[in-house]
């Protein structure tokens, strides 16, 4: 079968893939999905009530992926001169929110706190993921990374064309927890060999990718992704790119619409997310870590911590409890 977000259609066979009656039918089918979708509201729980609204969501994942089987062969990236133009206003709605589990402001980076942005598919699983870790995390948000066109809108991310990945932004203060523990919930919390896509989500829009803002970040990533890969046997397939290579086309970093923030925390959430946790445990940090950052981002979460609350096969994050683990709870 292939499937598209919760549904599933027959494969064509390879005779009939171009023909033009089935492409109809298949786009017929997803437009109407797009146009009468229900639409669920929500008052957030720990922010001055304002009312919101969940857009029609999965039908946009769905369309994503129809177009991407219709135009056939492999997935590849848009470059930067064919990328959608984008815009100079920033996403309304963020600047000055505070996190919706956390309390923080979403856009402060207290003195001495740490960023790290990474994608691995679906941004709503991934992101609370991160938020429930038991110390040190700040505030998290969700946003497209990794692309070409200037604060784009989740539709224009959809389609493929501004180059971005869901992605998901963490402020954390070093001193209580680790780098290398943030990055071992990336690798274990999604499958990085899977290219352009994650689970049913296909596209480039869904690849995985792990951006360093300086140089231990950057020997860090290599060098836990070089061991990650000889566990798994399967070469991985993570994008590993500087922050600042996306300067020159307005930043690493968007975020995302204000109803995407901290979704899976929210009244009415559909519990869904696409990534594919493969239940293989990095190795031990002495093992790959460089000899030199040892000391300096050595992990702060015992073993014991991730036998008990790592990422378990299935993306079971979206069954977890919304707040952070207890600091002891393992």
């Amino acid at each position: 079968m292939l499937r598209f977000g919760a549904r599933a259609y027959p494969r064509l066979a390879s005779s009939k893939y171009h023909d033009m009656t089935i492409r109809r039918s298949i786009l017929f089918t997803a437009t109407t999905l797009l146009t009468t979708t229900h639409v669920h509201s929500f008052t957030p729980r720990r922010v001055p009530a304002a009312q919101l609204s969940f857009p029609r969501l999965q039908p946009m994942r769905m369309i994503s992926s129809i177009l991407d089987l219709l135009g056939g062969g492999d997935i590849e990236l848009v470059t930067p001169e064919k990328a959608l133009k984008g815009r100079q206003q920033k996403m309304p709605n963020i600047e000055g929110s505070r996190h919706y589990v956390l309390g923080n402001k979403m856009d402060d980076v207290p003195e001495g706190y740490k960023e790290a942005v990474f994608g691995n598919g679906c941004f709503w699983g991934s992101e609370k993921g991160i938020w429930r870790l038991p110390a040190g995390i700040y505030s998290t948000a969700v946003g497209y990374c990794g692309g070409f066109t200037p604060n784009p809108t989740y539709e224009e991310a959809c389609s493929g064309r501004t180059g971005h990945t869901e992605g998901v932004r963490v402020v954390y203060d070093p001193a209580k927890i680790s780098f290398v523990d943030i990055l071992r919930w990336h690798w274990e919390c999604h499958d990085p060999t899977s290219g352009m896509g994650q689970g049913n989500d296909r596209g480039t829009q869904y690849r995985s990718g792990f951006y360093y803002f300086d140089d231990d970040q950057k020997r860090l990533i290599e060098a836990s992704r070089d061991a990650y890969e000889e566990q798994l046997g399967r070469k991985i397939t993570t994008e590993v790119r500087a922050a600042s290579d996306y300067d020159k086309y307005g930043g690493l970093w968007y975020n995302a619409e204000a109803y995407h923030q901290q979704y899976l925390a929210k009244p009415g959430a559909r519990p869904y997310c696409s990534a594919q946790p493969q239940g293989v445990s990095l190795a031990d940090f002495e093992s790959w870590c460089p000899e030199d950052l040892k000391e300096k981002y050595r992990p702060t979460l015992p073993e014991s911590f991730w036998k008990k609350h790592g990422p378990k096969r299935g993306c079971s994050v979206v069954r977890e409890t919304d707040e952070p683990i207890p600091v002891g709870d393992w």
